[in-house]
């Protein structure tokens, strides 16, 4: 009886064995701001990729003949570059090989340095121009570049909206200073007067002496090179000060919270430029919009979808590779072309994409909505 017993457990266990050999697991790790200011963007990331993540489960892939169980590794950023540094190193020392973030350009630009030693993939939305400037080839921006961003903003200020003067503030982030630059530049070169240039952090919700000082410059427009947690505040302050100029921005103040922080004064006032097309025009979106909300009772924020899509991009380029290998996977990723919710993605020689629409935004009962894409 007693044998019986051995006997029946170590059949299961061959059992569970051979199940187990069936089987891939494959970790995926999120790089973002789970704490702090930025958390509302870090989360929203983050479920955009579980989303995906659990779809794959759901109707598993195979590759080299196995079935592959994705797994997410998620670790908080702090949207700091020491941290993020630091988390990529962790991520690293666990087994990682694909990664999607960083969110932030000046996390990501020292932490790629780390994912490109460890031979990682990486995939992130990060979009100061210097990311893909440092030669690693297995380093993709999912995402419109700041040159793009900034200078988008800029035409439609001067086409679109009409606009003679403006101003720029930048806090010194690498995102905030390299979105600026290019706006200015494009302004610059659109006919637009540059009359001012000023510096702030991406900790201060004070803007009181800057927005003074542009006041008497009469500006008609103010570009914020930074985030919605000093948007938001610095709408409200525009308004208490009676400044009349709108607040352009880029991606990173085309969100909810923006409209949660600024309250009334985020309106028709604010406009933003975004990495992709309208999401309810392209073919997919409304049922990512659907699904998303269904899973985490609330609607997608800035890039949901482009991280979703990072993680599709990496099962896509597994299966075209038969392999779980990051240099094989990498070299189907590097040659092929992706069609996702948020672009359509194929990459030049860097890692930039061939192709990424620019959508302007504007409020509206506090939400952003989308304008036109070009």
């Amino acid at each position: 009886m007693y044998q019986n017993k051995i006997i029946a457990a170590l059949a299961l266990a061959g059992l569970a064995g051979m199940a187990n050999a069936q089987e891939t697991v494959v970790k995926i790790g999120h790089s973002g701001p789970l704490s702090g200011a930025q958390s509302f963007a870090g989360k929203d990331n983050e479920n955009g990729a579980r989303l995906a993540i659990d779809e794959l489960n759901a109707k598993p892939i195979t590759v080299g003949g196995k079935k592959v169980k994705f797994e997410l590794v998620s670790e908080d950023d702090q949207g700091d570059p020491k941290a993020g540094v630091n988390v990529a190193q962790k991520l690293m020392d666990s087994g990682v090989k694909f990664v999607v973030g960083p969110y932030n350009s000046g996390v990501a630009i020292p932490a790629s340095r780390v994912y490109n030693d460890a031979g990682a993939l990486v995939a992130t939305v990060g979009s100061n121009p210097k990311i893909t400037q440092q030669g690693y080839k297995s380093l993709y921006r999912i995402n419109a570049s700041d040159s793009q961003l900034g200078s988008k903003m800029a035409l439609y200020a001067a086409k679109e909206l009409k606009l003679k003067t403006v101003a720029v503030i930048d806090d010194r982030t690498a995102y905030g200073q390299g979105v600026a630059e290019e706006f200015k530049k494009q302004a610059k070169a659109s006919g637009l007067n540059v009359v001012g240039h000023e510096f702030t952090n991406d900790k201060a919700s004070d803007f009181t002496a800057i927005l003074t000082s542009l006041k008497a410059k009469k500006v008609e427009a103010i570009f914020l090179g930074g985030y919605a947690p000093q948007g938001g505040p610095m709408a409200r302050q525009m308004k208490q000060l009676g400044i009349n100029a709108k607040l352009l921005g880029g991606d990173t103040i085309c969100a909810a919270e923006m409209g949660k922080l600024g309250g009334d004064a985020v309106g028709e006032n604010v406009l933003c430029a975004q990495g992709g097309a309208i999401l309810d025009k392209a073919a997919s979106g409304p049922e990512f919009k659907s699904k998303y909300k269904k899973q985490f009772n609330q609607d997608p924020s800035v890039y949901a979808a482009s991280f979703y899509d990072g993680v599709m991009l990496f099962a896509d380029a597994m299966k075209k590779a038969d392999s779980v290998d990051p240099a094989k996977v990498n070299a189907a990723v590097r040659q092929g072309l992706f069609k996702g919710v948020a672009g359509n993605y194929s990459f030049d020689d860097k890692g930039n994409m061939k192709e990424s629409p620019v959508t302007v935004f504007t409020f509206k009962n506090q939400q952003p909505v989308p304008l036109t894409s070009y």
